[in-house]
């Protein structure tokens, strides 16, 4: 149907229906006048044949009005019905200029709002079914203890030989997965797990997302393979370790064999008197690069922490005996569970580096904080700090801006903090200076 408004002498509904009452008024006196004047006795007779003449036209008049009206309604009724049910194809006409048809119009144009959010949602959804569809994740929808409700592509493939999974339970299609995936649902959270052997080894990693939807539960998996990208990474890692240890042993190894080739020639010609020196430089550089293959293997071979309760007073005084810091505050009255060793070596490691940071040595110092159910230590110094791209990087391992520098002192106090089940942060101070926090889980056990 046409839409369009007419666009004649606007006449109010009020407007109209005034006329019309007065024209059935105006006609009713205009009888009566003319039967007064043949029947100028009967007054009773007029009423009644005014009254005869007028209601039956009144009645036919505005019935024929309403009609028109009730019709629109009726169409109203029906264009919201068809809006609620999706279709939104529909428009409506009104002849008159009146207060009906600017309903009309209004009805029209929401009409076409919501068909042409309607053609929008269409090609938005449409658009994200195709890059869902062809993602290299595998995504599954599962509703709380009922069927798969979605799963693309790449899930077909993974778990069900490229075939729907949709309508199937989520347990039905994991019994015949890999056992390592299994394992995974399992355990619960996200993480990685790897499945085949050898050449055929494949690393995954399971995401999972919970919330509500129409009312249920509802549950996203992520399955994503990370084979390739951490053999690449893999690669990066190695080659960059090979230039570290390359790098470092060249440093030491041409000395000593200068060293040693002076002190062989200084023996043929019987000049003795500098061949302790010799030996001391020989025996220094030894020790360095001894001490920096052990910091390798202490790196890659961290043990699993042996969790033992610690008191903070103890445990910072036999700190304090190692390596010079103010300590900021009292330290907490309460134990700690942690790996004494691990935490120490760590520790050491952070106030070493904020001693090497050119801090003078009453700027660097150690704070030790119970927040919400966690262990706050604070190493913080008043060294130049670090630049934006340096702070990105410090916690890689190997990565390092001293010239003799290993770029293992974050990483492996890092790795003690992550095996803790803790973190650690980096920022820099206002006034100068870096402030290293490494944050610890209290834990209700050693056990």
């Amino acid at each position: 149907m046409s839409g369009k408004r007419d666009l004649g002498i606007r006449l109010s509904l009020l407007t109209r229906w005034s006329a019309l009452v007065g024209t059935l008024l105006t006609l009713g006196i205009l009888i009566a006048l003319a039967l007064t004047r043949l029947l100028p006795d009967q007054p009773t007779l007029v009423v009644g044949i005014c009254l005869l003449a007028v209601i039956p036209i009144a009645i036919i008049t505005i019935r024929a009005q309403l009609e028109h009206m009730l019709s629109l309604f009726r169409a109203l009724t029906g264009t919201v019905t068809s809006y609620q049910d999706g279709d939104f194809s529909f428009s409506l006409h009104w002849p008159q200029n009146d207060e009906l048809s600017d309903l009309v119009g209004a009805h029209n144009a929401l009409g076409q709002v919501l068909r042409e959010q309607r053609l929008g949602l269409v090609q938005r959804e449409l658009l994200l079914d195709t890059m869902v569809q062809n993602t290299p994740v595998a995504m599954l929808l599962v509703s709380d203890g009922g069927p798969i409700v979605y799963a693309n592509l790449a899930a077909r493939q993974l778990l069900h030989q490229g075939r729907r999974l949709e309508g199937h339970r989520l347990d039905a299609i994991l019994a015949q997965a890999a056992p390592a995936l299994v394992d995974a649902m399992a355990r619960g959270g996200d993480g990685l797990f790897t499945t085949g052997e050898a050449e055929d080894e494949e690393v995954y990693h399971l995401a999972r997302r919970s919330f509500n939807l129409n009312g249920r539960k509802h549950e996203l998996l992520l399955l994503r393979q990370l084979t390739l990208e951490l053999r690449r990474q893999e690669v990066q890692t190695w080659k960059k370790v090979i230039r570290v240890i390359s790098h470092e042993l060249n440093n030491s190894l041409a000395p000593l064999t200068s060293l040693a080739h002076s002190g062989a020639e200084l023996v043929r010609r019987g000049q003795t008197e500098r061949l302790p020196q010799i030996l001391a430089t020989i025996e220094e550089r030894t020790r360095h690069l001894e001490s920096f293959i052990l910091g390798y293997a202490r790196f890659a071979k961290l043990p699993t922490p042996r969790l033992e309760e610690h008191q903070w007073p103890a445990f910072i005084a036999q700190l304090k005996d190692q390596a010079e810091f103010t300590l900021l505050g009292e330290a907490p009255p309460d134990g700690a569970c942690f790996d004494g060793a691990q935490m120490e070596q760590a520790l050491l490691n952070l106030l070493k580096n904020a001693h090497e940071s050119g801090s003078p040595a009453d700027g660097v110092s150690l704070a030790v904080r119970r927040v919400q159910g966690l262990v706050r230590i604070e190493v913080q110094d008043r060294g130049p700090g670090m630049s934006d791209a340096v702070l990105a990087n410090a916690l890689v391992p190997f990565y390092s801006t001293k010239r003799s520098g290993t770029g293992l002192g974050l990483a492996l106090a890092r790795e003690i903090a992550e095996a803790h089940g803790g973190r650690i942060t980096l920022a820099n101070r206002d006034g100068g200076g870096l402030t290293v926090t490494l944050i610890l889980p209290l834990q209700a056990s050693c056990a």
